[in-house]
């Protein structure tokens, strides 16, 4: 059993998730969590079902809490929202008695902040922070608009975000554009923008090795398989360069998570069709990504809409590798693009393509194989601009500012990793996921 300590001086944020699959929201609220200043905030994770992010939490000495929620709301896809789902009277009802229950949670662990992880726990935590009288936080990591959810739906959700939460963080400039927030109302709920950031020395490794010409060409794609993320443009793509490159290796990695497994399906069969059975692995979920990311040669981003942000996309910049992503949403912020026909540009760490566009990225991928020396050059900016823009120490203690603001606390110390004046060196292994904070026996 996790027997939790209360440390001395911290106030207890209560984060809640609807799910325990690691998705990339996921991910984010694991290092949020496990690298937050526990001198100031103590995290209590409420998670609406067990599973993998749970079990990472528990080894991580995080709190962690589970109340189920009944599958038919936690398995409800964004996409098919509407209002045959949570707007339904019946799981409305569930929805409010299980926002009672956590606020019930919230006060018995005597939390200051109800921390919301996804859109239906903003949903759900915004209405229970209102029967415990307790600030709420939005973390909206998703474009909120037509493409992405059904426009009723988007509408909804965009006035409720005007109306519920004392705060909003949100992953990009790109997702607070898209929730359209007035100014007025950005400056009361403290609205702020904090990009996820990931554990830069995770990366070290794959980042130590660079890209040999002999090298075994390992080309990777890895996110959810659903058909936003756009593996099958990938595979066209692959298929164009194999012609090109027949030793080359496409590698899929990831699981459809919500209902999805259909297209999986039908990408197994685009497979057959462009007779690529020899050149593409479908890995499945992976949880050692940086050393994956240290065997490969270029990392894809294939999403054929806006990404609110692009956490692999980082991820494979942390590790020194190109990257060749799609033009929309967040990716502009990420990814310092350069010119598929042009000379390289100094601090390139990429090449962006039209979203959709199978030859484009084809094209895109052969440039980086016949130019090495340029994608070895992308790979080193890339590194570095992570270490300057996204590491987790930049995201929390931006997110340890917005609380501040909102408690009506002093704000944090300046963070090691955060450009600041008189910064002292980072400590080793400080955010790795096998630190030795992590390592600590729970007591």
């Amino acid at each position: 059993m996790h027997i939790s300590v209360e440390i001395e001086g911290s106030r207890t944020v209560l984060f809640f998730d609807h799910t325990a699959k690691m998705g990339g929201g996921e991910i984010a609220l694991y290092h949020l969590v496990t690298n937050l200043d526990t001198s100031r905030y103590k995290p209590l994770v409420v998670l609406a079902g067990d599973g993998p992010l749970a079990s990472k939490l528990r080894e991580a000495c995080v709190e962690t809490l589970i109340h189920p929620l009944p599958a038919s709301v936690v398995e409800t896809r964004k996409d098919t929202l509407g209002l045959g789902s949570l707007l339904k009277l019946k799981q409305a009802v569930v929805c409010i008695r299980y926002a009672f229950a956590l606020a019930k949670v919230a006060r018995e662990h005597h939390a200051v902040l109800i921390h919301c992880n996804s859109l239906k726990a903003d949903v759900i935590g915004g209405v229970a922070s209102k029967f415990a009288k307790l600030p709420c936080v939005w973390h909206i990591r998703d474009h909120i608009n037509d493409k992405y959810l059904p426009p009723r739906v988007a509408r909804i959700f965009k006035s409720l975000a005007r109306r519920i939460p004392s705060g909003i963080i949100v992953n990009s400039r790109s997702t607070l554009e898209q929730l359209q927030l007035p100014e007025r109302r950005r400056a009361l709920v403290f609205a702020g923008i904090a990009h996820d950031g990931v554990p830069v020395k995770n990366y070290d490794v794959a980042a130590k090795k660079p890209i040999q010409p002999d090298d075994p060409i390992n080309i990777v794609l890895i996110g959810r398989i659903t058909p936003w993320k756009g593996q099958d443009v990938f595979l066209r793509a692959a298929a164009e360069v194999a012609k090109l490159w027949p030793q080359a290796r496409f590698q899929i990695v990831g699981t459809p998570l919500f209902g999805e497994e259909e297209f999986e399906s039908r990408l197994k069969y685009l497979v057959t069709d462009l007779g690529l059975e020899d050149h593409v692995d479908f890995l499945g979920f992976r949880d050692d990504v940086p050393g994956l990311l240290a065997t490969s040669t270029i990392v894809i981003h294939a999403s054929t809409i806006g990404e609110p942000f692009g956490q692999v996309v980082i991820e494979g910049m942390a590790a020194g590798r190109p990257i060749v992503a799609t033009d929309g949403g967040a990716l502009r912020e990420i990814v310092v693009s350069g010119e598929i026909d042009a000379p390289p540009t100094p601090g390139e760490t990429g090449v962006l393509v039209k979203m959709g566009d199978a030859n484009g990225m084809a094209a895109a991928i052969c440039m980086l194989l016949s130019n090495r020396k340029r994608a070895a050059a992308m790979g080193e900016s890339g590194r570095k601009r992570v270490e300057e823009h996204f590491t987790i120490a930049n995201t929390v203690r931006r997110i340890e500012e917005i609380y501040a603001n909102i408690l009506g606390l002093p704000p944090p110390p300046p963070a090691c990793g955060v450009p600041s004046v008189g910064c002292p060196s980072p400590p080793a292994s400080s955010s790795s996921l096998d630190s030795e904070q992590n390592q600590t026996q729970c007591v």
